[in-house]
């Protein structure tokens, strides 16, 4: 699951959907894409997701009441540890950070990243009409709006022509700086968005959310 470097080419003209395959959002027309669940002021999950890199750590509040079903399957995962030893492979500059996918697991191979794994269970789209801001996280897909499985993304300023196209499952309350730092890291030459050296998870896991 790979962005096209057409697509890439807009992003940086300023013009530009977010994906994390092949297909694109501008595929999927008006009938495909479903309807954003009218949001209000964020419900909070009573766990925080913390994950610790090598630019430091930083946690994600979750958002249960827009996007129950990702939630559920992100909690699982760091659980499982999936995440563990998984990197950022995909920046863009002081805009957005992408990881979570297990071809980078241990580094991979370099090829792969983006591409997902076919066999992982899809969760299907939860748009709301709560914003892309500075902060947000959110699920990539390919262009099925229903084919999120482990990859998200973290906006470090307002995308909103993200909004009810992506599904939002969280925001970053503290570390935001090192999503920065993240996003600043040198890129494979040739390439616009993909990382010379990976940026490593070394441990995701779920702590309870003070009050």
């Amino acid at each position: 699951m790979k962005i096209t470097k057409s697509l890439f080419v807009a992003i940086l003209l300023g013009v530009f959907a977010f994906a994390c395959s092949n297909n694109t959002a501008e595929n999927n027309g008006p009938s495909t894409m479903p309807t954003p669940k009218v949001a209000g002021p964020p419900v909070y999950d009573d766990e925080v997701a913390v994950f610790e890199t090598d630019y430091g750590s930083f946690k994600i509040a979750l958002y249960p009441d827009v996007a129950p079903l990702h939630v559920e399957k992100f909690k699982k995962l760091i659980r499982e540890k999936f995440f563990d030893g998984l990197g950022f492979h995909r920046v863009i500059a002081n805009r957005m950070i992408q990881g979570g996918d297990p071809q980078t697991r241990g580094g991979g191979n370099r090829a792969l990243w983006g591409q997902g794994d076919p066999n992982q269970p899809k969760v299907p789209a939860e748009f709301s009409t709560r914003p892309f801001t500075r902060g947000a996280v959110g699920m990539a897909r390919a262009g099925d709006p229903n084919s999120a499985t482990s990859q998200f993304f973290i906006c470090l300023g307002p995308e909103h022509q993200w909004d009810g196209k992506y599904t939002v499952f969280g925001e970053v309350t503290q570390g935001l700086n090192n999503v920065q730092i993240i996003s600043n890291v040198p890129l494979q030459p040739r390439t616009q968005d993909q990382v010379k050296d990976l940026p490593t998870i070394k441990r995701a896991y779920l702590e309870k959310r003070q009050q």
